[in-house]
């Protein structure tokens, strides 16, 4: 398919009192599997309503929306990875506000309701706050991976508070082994593995509101609190008995390697923290559940912040109005829109109302748990970040720091590099 298919949107018509469906257009990132799950949601919503429903996907799309939307030929709806792009794309009035009362459905609706609406919330051309994205299709990022034989075997609880992961961390060193593999290796995005330990711990030093303004750079890199965060990362990775390999094999074990530690015999570690989708990286044949499970990485007893989850999702906004468009973002807000692809795979949701047996999965069904429980959710921070930051500086500042360089060394780096582009 061509975006050419975008150019001639119908609207809609009527025709002797009656009305006639439209044709609704949709982009976004997915092709391949995750194509044809998005496919059969919209195929439910074009049974329910008439509507012709049409979906392009594109590997390119954060420059391919940029182009529609100059040239006036955007879709109804376009599916966003990265909030930044579509706060960008509103202040230059390049999206539609969702239709009234959406603000208050996601509050009352969603867990952690008031965060969904705070990363969907930016200015218009006028400079006013409208909310503009629907979040739908979500990730988790604060998971800690194990294998439940290793943890069985040596008699060691999964750990519900950080001061307990902290003592088990001790613990797994005084029975003779080594608790974590961490690698930060990615090619040309080495580092981005560390950053995500950082934010995961901003949550759960600080309260949300420091975390937003950290992203935002309202508070700057070196504030104490955010140089704090970086050496709580550095309790775990820069002590040599602490981590598979040393310290020192931190920044050079390639992030897709690092969990293999896992399942050898005996352990090279025991714990491994990462996102909902390093079981691509498993040894073949790895059933999630039974050979490996995770458990969340969880907050600190004594500081009273919640149960935050860091993660990603993508983001749904109007980017060519129409009555269909509106449509589609109520269609979203039933049950049956996330049970769909519930039933598929990778698909995590905030909406409380769903059915959880609906998921065709067990593992997402768990993860999906952590997520209704959350108290506080937040984007990945460095991908707010502008990207020579958050895909930056903030990269390798972590490699960096990993080598050993001082926290403060490495925070004054990163900002320097933020006050560069202002």
């Amino acid at each position: 398919m061509k975006h050419q298919l975008f150019a001639g949107v119908a609207v809609l018509a009527l025709t002797g009192g009656m009305a006639v469906a439209e044709q609704v257009t949709v982009f976004g990132p997915w092709l391949g599997p995750d194509q044809e799950n998005v496919e059969a949601v919209l195929a439910e919503f074009a049974r329910q309503t008439g509507n012709d429903v049409r979906y392009v996907g594109s590997d390119s799309f954060e420059q391919q929306i940029m182009v529609d939307a100059e040239a006036g030929s955007a879709a109804n709806i376009s599916v966003f990875p990265q909030p930044g792009l579509a706060a960008d794309m509103a202040a230059r009035g390049f999206l539609s506000p969702l239709p009234d009362g959406t603000a208050d459905w996601v509050r009352e609706n969603y867990a952690a309701g008031q965060s969904w609406v705070d990363l969907g919330t930016y200015k218009g051309p006028d400079g006013k706050d409208s909310l503009y994205g629907f979040f739908y299709k979500v990730d988790v990022k604060s998971l800690v991976w194990y294998v439940p034989e290793n943890f069985a075997d040596a008699g060691y609880e999964i750990p519900q508070t950080m001061e307990e992961l902290k003592a088990l961390t001790k613990q797994i060193v005084a029975d003779g082994g080594t608790p974590w593999c961490i690698g930060l290796g990615s090619g040309g995005a080495t580092g981005w593995p560390a950053t995500d330990w950082v934010e995961d711990l901003m949550l759960r030093t600080q309260p949300p509101e420091v975390y937003d303004q950290w992203v935002k750079n309202e508070i700057p890199f070196t504030d104490e609190r955010v140089v704090a965060a970086i050496d709580e990362f550095g309790w775990f990775a820069r002590n040599d008995d602490y981590v598979a390999g040393g310290a020192g094999a931190v920044a050079s074990t390639d992030f897709r390697d690092s969990p293999k530690g896992l399942f050898s015999s005996p352990p090279q570690c025991y714990m491994h923290r990462q996102a909902s989708f390093i079981p691509a990286f498993f040894p073949e044949g790895t059933v999630v559940g039974e050979d490996a499970d995770f458990f969340y990485f969880p907050a600190y007893a004594g500081k009273d912040l919640g149960k935050p989850v860091l993660g990603a999702g993508t983001l749904w906004a109007i980017t060519n109005d129409s009555p269909g468009a509106r449509e589609l973002i109520k269609f979203l807000e039933t049950p049956k829109a996330h049970e769909i692809w519930m039933a598929r795979k990778g698909f995590l949701t905030p909406l409380k109302g769903v059915n959880p047996d609906a998921f065709g999965d067990p593992t997402l069904k768990k993860m999906n748990e952590i997520l209704l429980n959350a108290t506080t959710f937040r984007f990945d921070g460095s991908d707010l970040m502008p990207g020579a930051v958050g895909a930056g500086s903030f990269w390798t500042g972590m490699v960096d720091y990993a080598g050993g360089k001082p926290a403060v060394d490495v925070a004054a780096e990163i900002q320097a590099s933020w006050d560069a582009i202002k």
